[in-house]
């Protein structure tokens, strides 16, 4: 989806005037528990979206904090808050909710809260991939000492296609590989190559990693053509989102042997009993858990906490994603 327009600034004060109480609606009692926490003026209620519309104080909410995964903009849902003025998510992505929201409702992500473990899935994945390990992982499963050579990550040609936050943070993780990284990104900048450059970057990466948000432009980026230019024995590492890949067309470079694959995220998604993604050669398959670390709660929740700071002082927003 596209985001709407984004306004140059949203403020506190847009959110919950000065003197009114601000009431919050979180998906958890912890959560609900630290927010009310943070000043007498809130009050905090743990929501769950799937039982229904809120009722009482509760509906009078400003903010709504979906669960982290499993909420949707549900229209019921929605209706019954006709104070809600922002919905603050626990993760980057947004693409559940952007161009989804009544008109007058800001959406704003947990942009960073999730950066550090997603960018260590993938280096993870990049390196395990290269140097065989699910191969020798296998081989132990089943009792069998079979050595083999493998690629190394070590001077390779490495493509990140998303170069936000996360994707910077992927290429610093990965220069201690003396690896030759490029960045791509919607747009040209300095040091950024635009995805109209692709067709020319392609077939000398020895690695694509992606790591971009879910639009109309990203949604299918990755598919046959896309594929084809990519060089022989090339790694394809998705840890953007399963609708960025066209399945069908990797399956097809999977089951050639002429690519690699690490996905932590499919296309359909769970990936269903009997998919042909299960047995596809050469794939490690990660079931969307890039950002599963320990402390991924906490530092969701202590964005949500800053935002919610934000807006009490009525100050600007961080991390408006989809502005009315």
């Amino acid at each position: 989806m596209h985001p709407r327009s984004v306004a140059p600034e949203i403020r506190g004060t847009d959110v919950v005037g000065p003197d009114e109480t601000l009431t919050v609606l979180l998906p958890t009692r912890e959560m609900a528990d630290a927010v009310a926490a943070l000043d007498p003026r809130v009050r905090a209620f743990p929501v769950d979206a799937g039982d229904g519309p809120p009722a009482g104080e509760a509906a009078q909410a400003q903010v709504w904090v979906p669960a982290f995964g499993g909420a949707r903009p549900v229209p019921d849902f929605l209706a019954a808050l006709p104070r809600l003025r922002l919905v603050q998510l626990l993760s980057a992505g947004a693409e559940q909710f952007a161009g989804r929201l009544p008109d007058g409702v800001v959406l704003c992500n947990a942009r960073g809260a999730h950066t550090p473990a997603t960018a260590e899935w993938a280096v993870a994945a990049t390196l395990a991939a290269q140097r065989g390990l699910p191969e020798f992982v296998r081989a132990q499963d089943a009792g069998r000492w079979a050595p083999g050579t493998h690629r190394s990550l070590v001077g390779t040609r490495v493509l990140v296609v998303g170069a936000g936050d996360i994707g910077r943070r992927i290429g610093a993780m990965l220069s201690g590989f003396d690896v030759e990284l490029t960045f791509v990104g919607r747009t040209a900048r300095d040091g950024v190559h635009g995805t109209d450059e692709l067709p020319a970057l392609l077939p000398h990466a020895d690695v694509v990693v992606l790591i971009v948000p879910v639009t109309d432009e990203t949604t299918g980026l990755v598919d046959a053509a896309f594929l084809a230019a990519m060089p022989d024995g090339a790694l394809l590492v998705n840890a953007a989102r399963g609708v960025v890949v066209d399945t069908g067309a990797l399956l097809a470079e999977l089951t050639a042997g002429r690519l690699r694959a690490a996905l932590d995220v499919t296309d359909p998604e769970p990936l269903p009993e009997g998919h042909p993604l299960w047995s596809a050669p050469g794939l490690l398959l990660t079931p969307h858990v890039g950002g599963a670390v320990p402390d991924s709660g906490a530092r969701a929740q202590a964005a949500v906490l800053a935002q919610l700071r934000r807006v009490l002082a009525g100050e600007p927003l961080a991390d408006v994603v989809d502005a009315y």
